[in-house]
């Protein structure tokens, strides 16, 4: 990418028309800062993909130009991606206190942790980046150490404000810094990022304490054990659970792997109060009176290998959910995930288990870390930007987000919905959107990063909706005749006992295909293409399905 030294260019190369793997780069002359870089967890037509991360392509073509990668708080969607990038580009990564711990799990995890250089922010840091000076303020969220950030360059003040709501009465006594936010407003901001998840939604975020009291009634109704399920990075509603077992006298038992980590990471460095003694390891759960014991789980969004997915189909070692026990959904659906905690709440209920679940306005058990409409007004409102991007959101809510904007204000002409990729770069105070750079999505797949593709997507939809039939035939080479099969096997497409006569007429039509094909050893290739179009039309006027066919020639 080419730019003038009086350029400013801003994009995002994840995190726009999604939610998820959030990554936003700023480019001021020949200094390009990182804004957090998260993953995206598949939907079910993206089978076997483990992780989904961002094309790293121009950080890789400009890697001597990047000066560090700023994470805005610890969530997955803003730090799940960084051992991958740091396995590619190394740079120094800026974070809060809970962020950098939450991130050294993960560097561990991938052997990373002594070859990164992890450096601690707060709301007070000034970090010198090149020609960018940076600065920060405090946010609220469903995580504790949440940051917006402030880029003041040579063209204007940039601010993006990291995932937020205005919460002013949060767990944490840590109220979102309204007063800076004023400030940077009144000092004059030339482009305003603003997250859009909640946009769509009329007034205002009720307040993360509200669902303390809740979670302390249904704790005291409760006849026997209690299991509750949310996200473990939400820290401010365990260290409300953790408040209504003291209030009721029960012991707290951790399950999931996540869960215990991230406990553990929060109570080492000092955002949750544990009384000792209070946690107790679940295989000690089944010895205690039920009535005295409460279990904090993971899978709240329906996660198959997560605990609470384990518990209901009663395939969990130590721990049994009984009738009348009590169960907990501490946490809303997202969207894709509701067919996956439905059937969860119907293994439940089937195990004769009180549960509680539904919107979090409804049970009071849940409420969301992100900023309705009268919120992101006040955050327009506040920072006055001359120009804005709505991000962090699908397409339906950065639209919502930017007739907002336009209600308080902000000219048409100064909004830019963009796609990842789309670069809207700043010269002399003007901002335009002309050029794109490369952006989409790489796929993690066990070890392997980026090496399936479509193609191989393709493929395992074909065989996950019709199946596969390979054809082995051995061939002599020097008589040109069958020596043995074709022997049809089918995985997936029929059942061989019960369809002998369409196997005979697959062979049939196998060993027709191969004694018209002449000089075959030099034409093996267009051999097997003439075998899966036989064998395809056969198929289809039979059973109207698309089985994979996969022919194999052994030559002899």
């Amino acid at each position: 990418m080419n730019t003038s030294d009086h350029t400013l260019s801003i994009f995002a190369l994840g995190g726009v028309n999604e939610i998820g793997k959030n990554m936003y780069v700023i480019q001021s002359s020949d200094d390009i800062v990182v804004i957090d870089c998260g993953a995206k967890f598949p939907d079910e037509s993206l089978l076997g993909i483990d992780l989904i991360i961002q094309d790293i392509s121009f950080l890789k073509e400009n890697k001597d130009k990047i000066r560090a990668l700023i994470v805005t708080h610890g969530h997955e969607d803003h730090i799940g991606g960084i051992p991958y990038l740091l396995k590619q580009l190394n740079m120094p990564v800026y974070a809060t206190n809970l962020t950098l711990g939450l991130i050294e799990l993960k560097l561990k995890e991938h052997g990373l942790l002594r070859q990164t250089k992890l450096l601690l922010i707060d709301e007070e840091s000034i970090v010198r980046l090149g020609t960018i000076r940076t600065t920060f303020f405090r946010t609220s969220h469903s995580i504790p150490d949440c940051l917006g950030i402030a880029f003041h360059t040579p063209q204007g003040t940039i601010v993006h404000t990291g995932d937020f709501k205005f919460d002013f009465t949060p767990v944490d006594n840590q109220s979102p810094d309204i007063h800076k936010m004023a400030e940077l407003g009144q000092q004059g901001v030339l482009l305003l990022l603003s997250e859009s998840t909640n946009a769509e939604r009329p007034g205002s975020t009720p307040s993360e304490r509200l669902v303390g009291d809740h979670i302390v009634d249904a704790f005291r109704d409760a006849p026997r054990k209690v299991f509750i399920s949310t996200f473990a990075s939400n820290v401010h509603r365990v260290q409300q659970v953790v408040n209504a077992a003291i209030k009721t006298n029960r012991k707290l038992a951790l399950v999931g792997r996540s869960m215990v980590n991230v406990v553990s990471v929060a109570i080492e460095r000092g955002y949750l109060e544990v009384p000792e003694g209070m946690l107790i390891e679940s295989r000690e759960v089944s010895a205690m009176d039920p009535e005295k014991v409460a279990i904090l789980c993971t899978g709240s969004q329906g996660e198959p290998m997560a605990a609470l997915s384990r518990l209901s189909s009663s395939n969990f070692r130590d721990i049994e959910v009984l009738p009348e026990d009590t169960v907990i959904l501490a946490a809303s659906p997202i969207p894709g995930n509701e067919r996956s905690v439905s059937r969860i709440i119907d293994n439940l209920f089937l195990l004769g288990a009180r549960v509680i679940y539904g919107s979090g306005t409804v049970t009071g058990m849940h409420v969301s870390g992100h900023a309705c409409q009268e919120e992101l007004k006040l955050m327009l409102t506040l920072m006055k930007p001359k120009y804005f991007i709505p991000i962090h959101g699908e397409y339906r809510m950065l639209h919502q987000h930017r007739i907002l904007a336009e209600s308080v204000g902000v000219k048409s002409n100064n909004i830019f919905i963009v796609n990842n990729g789309d670069v809207v770069d700043i010269v002399d105070g003007k901002a335009v959107q002309t050029r794109s750079v490369d952006s989409g999505n790489i796929f993690v797949d066990g070890f392997g990063i980026g090496d399936v593709g479509n193609i191989i997507l393709r493929d395992r939809k074909l065989l996950s909706e019709d199946g596969m039939l390979v054809i082995v035939t051995t061939i002599s080479k020097s008589q040109g005749k069958i020596i043995s099969g074709p022997d049809t096997i089918s995985r997936g497409f029929i059942y061989g006992p019960e369809s002998e006569e369409l196997i005979k007429e697959v062979n049939e039509s196998v060993r027709a295909t191969i004694n018209k094909t002449r000089d075959f050893n030099r034409n093996q290739r267009e051999l097997k293409q003439n075998i899966k179009k036989s064998i395809e039309k056969l198929l289809y006027s039979r059973t109207k399905r698309r089985p994979m066919i996969l022919p194999i020639i052994i030559d002899i």
